[in-house]
Order: C-alpha cells, then sequence, then structure tokens
C-alpha cells in the first residue's frame, strides 16, 4: 500500500499516512434528501479535504466519488474536522468513517496505482 509519514511535531501538526491526489467530490450532510453539492479536492486513504465552504468540525456527511479502476461511484461517511486552507482558499478536511472494505481496497489500490505511475527522481 501507497504510504508515507511526515512526522507530527509536538504543536499537533498533521501525520499524513497517505500521499494525497486530486480528486472530485459529491458532498451533502448525512441524512440529508437535498442533492449532492460538487467539490474539487484531494483523496488519500483515510479521509479527504475539498475546497469550498468549511463546514463545522463534527458533522457528518456523505460522499460519493468515481476512482477511474472501480466500476462503480464510491459512497463513504464521514466527520468534518477542522477547516484548513488549501490552494487559494479555505477547505474541509474529512475522516472517513466505517468506510466499507471494498472502498478502501479500492481507494488504496487507486493511491498504489499512483504512486507506481509516478516516476522517481
Amino acid at each position: 500500500m501507497a504510504e508515507q509519514t511526515d512526522s507530527t511535531n509536538s504543536k499537533g501538526d498533521e501525520r499524513r499516512e497517505s500521499p494525497r491526489v486530486p480528486m472530485g467530490f459529491w458532498v451533502r450532510r448525512a441524512g440529508s434528501e437535498g442533492p449532492f453539492e460538487t467539490h474539487e479536492g484531494d483523496l488519500s486513504l483515510g479521509g479527504c479535504a475539498f475546497k469550498g465552504a468549511v463546514l463545522e468540525p463534527g458533522a457528518h456527511i456523505e460522499l460519493r466519488f468515481r476512482l477511474p479502476s472501480f466500476p462503480a461511484d464510491l459512497y463513504v461517511k464521514g466527520e468534518v474536522l477542522v477547516g484548513t486552507e488549501m490552494g487559494a482558499g479555505a477547505a474541509t478536511r474529512v475522516r472517513f468513517l466505517d468506510i466499507p472494505v471494498e472502498a478502501e481496497l479500492a481507494i488504496a489500490r487507486h493511491l498504489d496505482d499512483l504512486e507506481l505511475a509516478t516516476p522517481k527522481s
């Protein structure tokens, strides 16, 4: 599995165990009957971040996204972490909750495929 670790310092900076890759997401609040909103962001094994309005920490959301090597949309639930800066604006960071095994394996495979395809310098 594609893994890289950034060390955590005493100030509690983020510890990244997985590379992040660009991804588009459809997002809505958990339990909502409303439509999904589209957001650009990035995907990692344990969660994602997406640009747009920052949601309040602790909020539960539903996400849909598509991986090139998986035959259908992946549906996952997540919990909003703290907001952060992403590129030129605010972003919402999300930790996946109760992710189905097949979804986790598909994400790991996608990250590995991208890492293997990236030339090493």
